[in-house]
């Protein structure tokens, strides 16, 4: 099989500049040599480091990663924006990149001036150009401003055009990096149905994009990069699959970090009061505890009588998770202390989104669970069997009170947890549902 691009071993080191070891003058640097090989180990940084991938003639190949892995970077090396420190990048048949929409564009002059200097740039002629001017007019949207000064377009209508005239080169690979956002949803469309009119006939496309549902839609063979390694290639889902999981292991850190930080500063807060029997509820009703806790800020609060020592979410196998997907099996579990017995008492949780709304709050009092005594260490769970939460990020309140709402520890937003989800719907809650169709109503799974 014909390889339409092929990369050998790819390492693109770049300088860190700072104000050690500036050189003077262009002449200064040639003079003193390399500008990269007799520089230290910290004042350089690589962006790619070995990196090799084929392309097959006629394929469409993506690469995925974080922001900063890379992937810009060898995208560039494939255009011969830039070139590789070393290794070898090489490539059949006319290149269209839609890297950075609109550059060489000139403010001043009109945007149809400009489809002209910038379709000659990329490679057609003037009579090419004219043939299909039209076309890329209409296809960018802009026939009542292609002749006024592209400075007066707005950015969306800048972009617009600049994908217009490269999309209209016709050539035989493509290179696209997260430029499919130009536009309102319908250009957006637009852009996707000429890129898969491009597959239709044959043509290359090298794609880079954090749209991992249009990576398994769209392409044959997929590239993982992570600060400048590839970690994973192949098939699309297995790909993403894979750097989802990596994804979901820093968000774990993060948001366990985040959760850390949140408690030390409640704990240091003059509200907090020490463990023991000293301080009774009543004494928490003080200016410092807010009326509503459902509209107060983060922050724990009451007499410590009863101690929430730690909280922790669980997966379906039993192990502490912060990301979840939507539907598993989350328990939210609590470790307790207390000094002294204490027979009045209720625990309570409350499930609140990015926005502050609540999505689910109970306690044992609600539910009419009679308590009888606590005494020393324990640990309560609440076990939800299905989490059907749509994707995003969630807090949680916890609290150990009395029967009449006076709070012994009543942690407000300190704990965090995410759910992913492959689905993009809205809302809040997902419940567990199925389209039906009559047999007069056809569709079919998208591709």
């Amino acid at each position: 099989m014909v390889n339409a691009i092929e990369a050998v071993d790819v390492t693109k080191v770049y300088r860190r500049y700072a104000r050690k070891r500036q050189f003077a003058t262009l002449k200064s640097a040639l003079l003193s040599g390399s500008l990269i090989r007799d520089l230290k180990p910290n004042e350089t940084f690589n962006a790619l480091q070995g990196v090799s991938f084929s392309v097959p003639k006629g394929s469409t190949y993506a690469i995925v990663g974080r922001n900063g892995s890379g992937k810009s970077t060898m995208l560039k090396c494939v255009a011969g924006i830039t070139k590789p420190t070393t290794g070898r990048v090489s490539v059949q048949g006319r290149i269209s990149a839609l890297i950075e929409l609109g550059a060489g564009f000139h403010p001043e002059i009109s945007g149809r001036e400009n489809v002209f200097i910038n379709g000659i740039m990329l490679g057609l002629t003037k009579r090419e150009i004219t043939r299909r001017f039209d076309e890329i007019v209409e296809f960018a949207e802009l026939e009542d401003f292609i002749d006024a000064p592209v400075k007066t377009y707005s950015s969306g209508m800048y972009m617009r055009l600049g994908f217009a005239v490269a999309i209209h080169v016709d050539p035989d690979v493509l290179l696209v990096d997260e430029v499919l956002a130009v536009g309102d949803e319908g250009f957006t469309h637009k852009c996707l149905d000429k890129l898969a009119d491009f597959r239709r006939r044959g043509k290359t496309i090298l794609l880079v994009t954090h749209s991992l549902g249009l990576v398994e839609r769209l392409c044959d063979e997929a590239l993982w990069i992570d600060e400048g390694r590839a970690r994973a290639s192949g098939d699309p889902r297995r790909v993403v699959g894979a750097y989802i999981t990596d994804v979901e292991r820093t968000e774990e850190a993060a948001l366990t970090a985040s959760d850390a930080r949140a408690r030390e500063q409640a704990d240091a807060a003059p509200a907090s009061a020490e463990p023991g029997p000293t301080v009774s509820p009543e004494q928490t009703q003080t200016s410092d505890m807010p009326e509503d806790m459902f509209r107060a800020d983060e922050g724990r609060w009451g007499s410590r009588e009863v101690e929430i020592t730690e909280v922790t979410f669980l997966g379906a196998d039993g192990a502490p998770a912060h990301v979840f997907q939507c539907g598993d099996a989350v328990t939210i579990a609590l470790r307790l202390r207390t000094r002294e017995p204490v027979t009045d008492f209720a625990f309570g949780i409350g499930i609140f989104n990015a926005e502050g709304i609540c999505c689910y709050g109970t306690n044992t009092e609600v539910e009419e669970y009679v308590p009888q005594m606590l005494t020393g260490e324990g640990e309560v769970r609440l076990r939800i069997d299905a989490l059907d939460l749509v994707g995003g990020t969630y807090k949680v309140d916890v609290a150990v009170h009395r029967r009449d709402g006076l709070p012994y520890d009543y942690h407000r937003l300190l704990h965090t947890f995410r759910i992913k989800s492959r689905t993009k719907d809205v809302g809040i809650f997902r419940p567990p549902h199925r389209w039906e169709f009559s047999a007069g109503v056809k569709l079919a799974p998208r591709l």
